[in-house]
């Protein structure tokens, strides 16, 4: 994709939002997955497949298998996608007993990353998140609804710029199992889901470049991948 060089960045909407995934850590994380699974292939499946283990239970997010990423409009042209390299977290989720299902997020605002570290430090400025007066976005759960097989709405309050509104999440369930082939701390018993929820802006306070320059709308997709606690 063409971008602009970082000699000729400047701080207006035309200068944002390029795409971008994964940073040098996550390649790191991979290469050691992909020897762990090398040095267990025998114990492998045989064939790529979600797994229909019981998902209940206590978790604890993995942030190196869990994404946070976003997607918003440039100039009416085109749709951008970023993500935060840092996530943590806690969920339980119970099938049979949905009233006790919990969600606990925290993702510090500083860590946005959109492959192109001058915006990056706009981003982070008072102008959009001001991270040094509000460092953390978080969202809480206060209920999940069961929507069919392995999907539901989740409910909660997202906490982002010093602002807290609710949000609902529509949440698909994508396998859980017991991981055995790969080394700790990723192997054991997982879980993982995807959530996906649209917000406002302007809601939480975050008004630059409204309306022409980027869009209100933000859509976000959340990849989530836990470890069994209990």
């Amino acid at each position: 994709m063409l971008q602009k060089s970082p000699g000729n960045y400047s701080a207006n909407p035309g200068g944002y939002f390029m795409f971008s995934y994964k940073n040098k850590s996550r390649l790191l994380v991979c290469g050691t997955l992909m020897l762990g699974m090398a040095g267990g292939a025998s114990a492998a499946p045989a064939h790529y497949a979600p797994l229909n283990g019981n998902p209940n239970g206590s978790y604890t997010i993995d942030p190196q298998h869990t994404n946070v990423l976003f997607t918003i409009g440039h100039v009416g042209i085109t749709e951008f996608t970023g993500h935060f390299d840092k996530i943590s977290g806690t969920y339980t989720f119970n099938n049979t007993a949905p009233q006790k299902d919990r969600v606990r997020i925290t993702i510090p605002a500083a860590s946005i990353n959109t492959n192109f570290a001058l915006r990056d430090q706009h981003l982070r400025s008072k102008e959009f998140f001001d991270v040094k007066k509000y460092p953390d976005i978080t969202f809480v759960s206060t209920k999940y609804a069961p929507n069919g097989d392995k999907a539901g709405n989740l409910y909660g309050n997202l906490t982002m710029h010093g602002v807290t509104k609710p949000v609902m999440f529509k949440v698909r369930e994508i396998g859980a199992g017991e991981i055995s082939y790969l080394p700790k701390p990723w192997g054991g018993y997982l879980s993982g889901f995807v959530a996906t929820t649209t917000i406002r802006r302007s809601d939480f306070g975050m008004t630059a470049y409204l309306p022409e320059g980027l869009s209100n709308t933000i859509h976000i997709k959340v990849e989530v991948e836990g470890v069994k606690q209990s």
